[in-house]
C-alpha cells in the first residue's frame, strides 16, 4: 500500500531565552504562578533578524539532511503558520527561494496550533492520490512578536521556534494512517488577533487598541473545550485504525498547557512516560509545536522502526484534528 512517510524530520528555535522570572519583571506574577497553571518554566524568543521564515528554513535544511533529500526534489513545500513573516506573499515562498526548491508548489496553511495537523492530512492527500511524491511541511511561529506583553493571562504561555518533517511516498506498512480534522467557526473568537486583516486594516486605532495582539477571551472555556477536542479526536483515530490506547508507543501532543496535557493522557490511560513533553522548555509555539517535539523524541532516540504514534492538537479556530503514523 502507498503510504506517506516521514522520512526526515527538524526543528530550531531561537537562542534567546526568556524565563518566568523576567516575565514577572514585566507583568505581575511568579515563577511558582506560572509552572503551577502551565507546566512552562521556560520559553524561546525571536531577535531582530528572526522571523517565521528564517526559523522555516533552518527546521527544513535539517529534515532534508536528514533524509538525505535535496531541496530541488521537493514537490510541495507547506508552511504552517499563524504569524507569516509578510502578509504578501506566502511565508513558503520565502522559505521556497532560501532553499532553493525550484520545482516545489510552496502555500501556507493557517490552521492555529493545529496547523501542523492540517498539513499532514493535506500531504497525505497529494502524496495518496499521486499528485505529489515528496512534500516538505513546516510548522514556525514568532508568537512573541503579536503577544501583548502586559496581559498575564497571555504573555506567559507562547514562544518562538519551529519543526519540519519531509514526507515522501513509499510502499509498506510504515507511514501515514489516517488524519482527523475538525473545526467549530462559532468559538472563533476565544482565541484571536483580529487586527492587521481586511477587517481591521492595520490603522493607528488597531495599534492604540492592541487589536493586533493575542486575545483570549475565556481561558477556562479554552481549556475546557481543548480537552474534550483533543480526547474525541484521538478516540476517533483509535477507532478508525482498530486501536486500543495500549497499542500507542507514542502521544505527541500540541503542548499548549501541561495540565491539558496530563488531562488528555489521563482520560485515554496514557502513562506518562508514553507522552512527549517539551512544553517547559518552549511553551505553546503553535503550529510548530508538534513537529518540534516530534523532532526531538526522533533525535533522542525515543522513536524506533514499528511505533505506532498518535497525535492530536487544539487551537484556534476552533480548530482540532489528531493523525495516526507508523514509524
Amino acid at each position: 500500500m502507498l503510504r506517506s512517510r516521514i522520512i526526515g524530520t527538524g526543528s530550531v528555535v531561537p537562542a534567546r531565552v526568556l524565563t518566568n522570572r523576567d516575565i514577572a519583571k514585566m507583568v505581575e506574577t511568579s515563577d511558582e504562578w506560572i509552572q503551577a497553571r502551565t507546566g512552562i518554566a521556560e520559553r524561546r524568543i525571536c531577535g531582530p533578524q528572526e522571523d517565521a521564515a528564517t526559523l522555516a528554513e533552518g527546521a527544513a535544511v535539517r529534515a532534508l539532511a536528514m533524509a538525505g533529500v535535496d531541496p530541488v526534489d521537493v514537490d510541495i513545500l507547506m508552511v504552517a503558520t499563524v504569524t507569516p513573516a509578510v502578509p504578501l506573499p506566502a511565508t513558503a515562498c520565502l522559505v521556497q527561494e532560501a532553499l532553493r526548491a525550484r520545482r516545489a508548489a510552496a502555500f501556507d496553511i493557517g490552521a492555529g496550533c493545529s496547523g501542523f495537523i492540517y498539513g499532514l492530512a493535506v500531504a497525505d492527500g497529494l502524496i495518496r492520490a499521486g499528485s505529489a511524491r515528496t512534500v516538505l511541511l513546516v510548522g514556525a511561529e514568532c508568537l512573541s512578536k503579536i503577544v501583548n506583553w502586559k496581559d498575564r493571562s497571555t504573555c506567559v504561555l507562547f514562544g518562538d521556534g519551529a519543526g519540519a518533517v519531509l514526507l515522501q511516498a513509499q510502499d509498506g506498512a510504515s507511514g501515514i494512517r489516517s488524519t482527523h480534522l475538525y473545526s467549530d467557526g462559532s468559538a472563533w473568537q476565544l482565541l484571536v488577533a483580529p487586527g492587521g486583516g481586511s477587517r481591521f486594516p492595520q490603522s493607528e486605532r488597531v495599534l492604540q487598541e492592541g487589536l493586533h495582539l493575542i486575545q483570549m477571551r475565556s481561558g477556562n472555556e479554552v481549556f475546557r473545550l481543548a480537552v474534550r477536542a483533543m480526547e474525541d479526536a484521538c478516540i476517533t483515530a483509535l477507532k478508525a485504525n482498530a486501536l486500543e490506547p495500549s497499542d500507542i508507543d507514542l502521544l505527541v501532543p500540541h503542548q499548549a498547557n501541561l495540565r491539558i496535557i496530563r488531562a488528555l493522557a489521563s482520560r485515554l490511560a496514557f502513562p506518562e512516560e508514553k507522552v512527549v513533553l517539551n512544553i517547559d522548555r518552549y511553551g505553546n509555539t503553535s503550529a510548530a509545536s508538534i513537529p518540534l517535539a516530534l523532532d526531538e523524541a526522533v533525535r533522542a532516540g525515543r522513536v524506533q522502526p514499528g511505533m505506532t504514534l498518535l497525535m492530536a492538537a487544539f487551537g484556534a479556530g476552533l480548530t482540532w484534528g489528531s493523525a495516526v503514523i507508523t514509524w
